[in-house]
C-alpha cells in the first residue's frame, strides 16, 4: 500500500493572513474525492519542516513575516531537500515573492535575498494592485483556462529567463502591469491572487496535484464547481468593464 500524499502548509501564522490555508483544504478534498489517501501537516514557526511532503504551500503575509519566513526556511533547509527530491511548491502573494531571488520591504525598499527557487525579483510598484484579477493560463496540452482571484500586493515582480509566467492578464495588474501573472520554474508555482485561489480554480488545483504526483489525475465530475467558476469569471468581467 502506498504512503498517503502529504500536503505541508508552511508557517500558517506568518503567511496565512488572507485565508490561503484554504488552498490546503482544497487539495486535500480533491485527493479524497478521488479515493487517494492524503494527510495535512501544518508547520508552525519554530517547528521543523518535514522533508517528506509531496506538495508544500506558502501563503500571504506582511513584510516582517516574509523576512522571518525566509530566515527560518533557510535555516531549516528541508524545503530545499524536498524540492530536490521531487516535491512541488505552490506559493501565493508574499509566499510567491519570497520564493524569488530578491524582494524589497519597508519605506526604504530594503533588498532582501529570497529562497531562490524561482527566477523572479520583486520591487515596490508604482501603484498598489488591489482588486479582482482575471488571467488566461495555457495548460500543458495547449488548452486555455481562465483563472480568477483577488490580488492585493504592493510589489511588482519581474520574471527572469529561468522561469516562465504562469498566465497572461485579461483584467487586473498581475506581476508588474506587463500582461503577465505568476511564474513557474520546474515544480515551483508562484501566483498573486487569493480567494483562496485553488478554491476558485479547480483546474489549477488539479494541476498542482499532478505536478506533485508526477501524473495526470482522472477528472472529477462536479458540475456545481464548474458553474461557480463560470459565474466568477462573468462577475470579474463585469467588474472590469466598470473600471
Amino acid at each position: 500500500m502506498s504512503n498517503p500524499v502529504e500536503i505541508v502548509l508552511i508557517y500558517q501564522s506568518l503567511l496565512g493572513i488572507y485565508g490561503d490555508r484554504g488552498n490546503a483544504m482544497v487539495l486535500l478534498k480533491r485527493l479524497q474525492w478521488r479515493g487517494i489517501e492524503a494527510t495535512l501537516t501544518v508547520v508552525d514557526p519554530g517547528d521543523e519542516v518535514p522533508a517528506t511532503g509531496s506538495v508544500y504551500l506558502l501563503g500571504g503575509g506582511e513584510d516582517a513575516a516574509q523576512v522571518s519566513a525566509v530566515k527560518a526556511l533557510k535555516a531549516d533547509g528541508n524545503l530545499f531537500r524536498a524540492l530536490d527530491d521531487g516535491a512541488a511548491l505552490f506559493a501565493v502573494c508574499a509566499g510567491y515573492q519570497i520564493c524569488g531571488n530578491t524582494f524589497t520591504i519597508g519605506e526604504h525598499d530594503e533588498v532582501i535575498e529570497g529562497l531562490g527557487v524561482l527566477d523572479v525579483d520583486t520591487r515596490r510598484g508604482s501603484v498598489r494592485a488591489v482588486g479582482e484579477l482575471l488571467t488566461r493560463w495555457t495548460r500543458a496540452d495547449g488548452s486555455k483556462q481562465l483563472l480568477t482571484g483577488f490580488e492585493n500586493h504592493g510589489g511588482f515582480t519581474t520574471v527572469g529567463p529561468a522561469a516562465t509566467p504562469l498566465a497572461t492578464v485579461e483584467i487586473g495588474i498581475g506581476n508588474a502591469n506587463d500582461g503577465t501573472e505568476g511564474a513557474v520554474q520546474g515544480r515551483v508555482i508562484g501566483t498573486y491572487p487569493h480567494g483562496p485561489v485553488l478554491a476558485r480554480n479547480a483546474a489549477l488545483a488539479d494541476h498542482v496535484l499532478s505536478v506533485a504526483l508526477d501524473r495526470e489525475l482522472a477528472p472529477i465530475d462536479r458540475p456545481e464547481i464548474d458553474e461557480l467558476h463560470r459565474q466568477r469569471v462573468e462577475f470579474v468581467r463585469k467588474q472590469g468593464q466598470r473600471r
